[in-house]
């Protein structure tokens, strides 16, 4: 064993112990994280307006604070972005996290030097808790890579932007960057097609044992790999052995990535955001990833079903359930209060906290009142894929409310890497497995509402010509896997 294997293994142990001491007392951990916050910002702008100062407990919060999305924070965000002091958090940002709008261009996220080190910790911990459960630590003797944005940052009223993992680039630990992969020059490059050839070319020769990334841009780096090395990724990279990904659900892209490498390695699941460090997977037997509830965040979860209703109740972590589909919402110590995410989860333990990333409340398809989320989707093509042994590269979902004939239907593109011999019977067994898992779905089926699911494929490289045509290729961008609207259908219908 190396030196730097048999220190890593004790340093997993120590933080394994930190970790524990919080995983063991949740509720008192949350109640101090909101008294800290509530302390913090009550001299700031926010704070004042809200009546920080008269917060005493949560109910007090709920009342005082409305749940809000960036739009409705947009005001406040506005004056912070113009340079002003004091206004969501105390004093200024020391970055901004820039992500794409959907409704009004860019936005920017505030990263306070309190909030940060959560960031750059939380990854290091996900990849030390893995070390302490499984005693592996081959892997740190050799190289490895993080696809992800430029670290090229831009300046804003004297205040630093650029994407997340741009900005948490500048913070690799300096044990970390000789083994770090690609090289600053390369990584700095903007076009997306031509970082991923310099990345292939710089890490062919090399001894990679890490690969971080979201799994539908790995997969074209994995290509590029097999391309020109005619092999396997794990006949290339012998040592690989740890894949570290989040942003989407892997086992859509599971078989097809153990095709490109050729055996299976183990994989670590992340929850980041620009927002805040969320979520890691904690152990390689138990489903679910441990909610950090430690980490300078106070989380409320609303219940899907009830979130645009009018006043819908907020829950504590002490008042969750398993297997309820909750919208998060947070408030953190950059500034962000009750604060709309977007994401949903459901909570798969208790003891402890450990959830999934189950969709996004503004992507699911109701068209027909059936409430379809995107966990939903992901597991009947799972369950279909392994019935039928077949391999895909992408896929999203739409509802089709006025075909040219019959009745309405939801249309599943896939761009296929093998496909079915027969398309139908496929097309059948994922409707089987919507109609298991959804009671709305199964009762349009049955009442002749709705015909079953009708597939539409996708030629090769369809959805990364997508991305690219409407400049999103690689990054932190990603397909989303549900819509209630034709948007995203009629170009791939173009294709």
């Amino acid at each position: 064993m190396s030196v730097k294997s048999f220190a890593a293994k004790i340093f997993a142990k120590v933080i394994h112990n930190k970790t524990q001491k919080w995983v063991q007392n949740p509720i008192e951990t949350q109640q101090n994280v909101f008294q800290n916050l509530i302390a913090s910002a009550d001299v700031t702008q926010f704070g004042k307006d809200h009546h920080f100062s008269k917060i005493k407990s949560f109910e007090d919060f709920a009342k005082q604070v409305p749940i809000r999305d960036y739009e409705e924070l947009r005001p406040y965000v506005d004056r912070v972005v113009k340079g002003e002091e004091d206004i969501l958090w105390k004093g200024k940002p020391i970055y901004f996290a820039k992500t794409s709008g959907t409704t009004s261009g860019a936005k920017y996220i505030p990263l306070t030097k309190e909030s940060m080190p959560f960031h750059i910790e939380a990854a290091r911990n996900a990849i030390l808790g893995y070390i302490h459960e499984t005693g592996k630590t081959a892997f740190v003797n050799g190289k490895m890579i993080f696809l992800q944005g430029s670290p090229i940052l831009e300046e804003k009223n004297g205040i630093k932007l650029g994407r997340l993992s741009g900005i948490v680039a500048h913070f690799v630990p300096k044990y970390l960057q000789k083994n770090r992969m690609p090289s600053w020059e390369t990584n700095c490059i903007e076009d997306w097609e031509t970082k991923v050839d310099a990345i292939v070319e710089e890490t062919f020769n090399e001894n990679m044992t890490v690969i971080s990334g979201i799994p539908s841009w790995v997969q074209m780096y994995f290509e590029k790999l097999e391309q020109k090395g005619n092999k396997p990724v794990g006949e290339i990279f012998k040592n690989f052995n740890l894949f570290i990904y989040g942003g989407v659900n892997y086992e859509p892209y599971r078989a097809k990535f153990e095709n490109l490498i050729g055996r299976k390695v183990d994989s670590i699941e992340l929850f980041p955001a620009s927002e805040g460090f969320f979520a890691y997977q904690d152990s390689q037997k138990d489903k679910g990833m441990l909610l950090l509830l430690n980490s300078g965040i106070f989380y409320e979860f609303v219940k899907s079903d009830s979130f645009f209703t009018e006043n819908p109740r907020r829950f504590t972590i002490g008042e969750v359930e398993l297997n309820v589909n909750y919208v998060l919402i947070i408030s953190t110590n950059a500034g962000l209060w009750a604060y709309n995410i977007g994401d949903t989860v459901q909570f798969t333990s208790l003891k402890p906290y450990r959830v999934i990333v189950s969709g996004r409340i503004k992507h699911y398809i109701s068209a027909f009142g059936e409430h379809v989320i995107g966990k939903e989707v992901e597991c009947a093509l799972k369950e279909a894929m392994e019935n039928y042994n077949i391999r895909i590269n992408e896929f999203t979902v739409a509802p089709q409310i006025a075909p040219t004939t019959g009745l309405p239907y939801h249309e599943w593109f896939i761009e296929f890497e093998n496909e079915p011999e027969n398309l139908e019977d496929f097309a059948l067994k994922i409707d089987n497995e919507m109609r298991k898992q959804n009671t709305y779905y199964d009762d349009l089926i049955v009442g002749k509402v709705l015909k079953t699911v009708v597939i539409s494929k996708v030629s090769k490289n369809g959805f990364q010509d997508y991305m690219k045509s409407i400049g999103k290729l690689g990054g932190q961008n990603k397909i989303p896997r549900l819509s209630n609207d034709r948007k995203i259908a009629n170009e791939l219908k173009t294709e």
